[in-house]
């Protein structure tokens, strides 16, 4: 099998990179969308970047539009929404699809490595989500701003569901152990 860092992404200006740019780091791998009820989350991760980069940290955001079309604008859009409404300074990477036959292989290897997700017990999230008439198949993304958590040797050791924050204390114990 090879390796996550050998995948090939888009960043957000266009630019082809291989993810063994970011090795040696622990990443936070984040679906993302301008237009979502999660989208104030682009807030916590640009602190939470800001506050643990220095240890090790890099959160890449990945902009989908595949859930209730909530990412619609081209990436020079994204761009400007992310940055001067959240002030994001995190690398943010082209559109890409994270479910179905057009999966990129970034959440191939992902979902690869680690299909189970971590739902904070007090989350009623999926359940919400049926109620609007969305199901999520099994090994699939459930919504924006799902989470996979990349350790410094590049193997993914964390799932987490979307309306998990990244300071909910979960998450951070996770960071925690990553980061040490």
């Amino acid at each position: 099998m090879s390796s996550l860092y050998d995948i090939e992404v888009v960043s957000i200006e266009g630019k082809t990179q291989k993810l063994s740019e970011f090795a040696g780091k622990a990443l936070l791998i984040v679906n993302t969308a301008s237009e979502c009820g999660l989208t104030p989350q682009y807030e916590a991760l640009e602190a939470l970047y800001n506050a643990r980069k220095e240890e090790g940290l890099v959160v890449l955001g990945f902009p989908c539009n595949q859930f209730g079309a909530q990412e619609p604008g081209e990436e020079a859009e994204i761009k400007s929404f992310c940055t001067a409404r959240f002030g994001v300074t995190f690398p943010m990477f082209s559109k890409i699809e994270v479910n179905g036959a057009g999966r990129h292989p970034l959440y191939q290897a992902l979902f690869a490595a680690q299909p189970a997700r971590t739902t904070a017990p007090e989350s009623g999230f999926v359940e919400k989500l049926k109620g609007y008439g969305f199901e999520a198949k099994e090994g699939d993304v459930l919504w924006n701003f799902e989470k996979f958590l990349v350790n410094k040797e590049g193997q993914v050791v964390g799932h987490f569901a979307p309306d998990m924050t990244p300071d909910h204390p979960i998450l951070v114990e996770a960071l925690d152990k990553v980061l040490a």
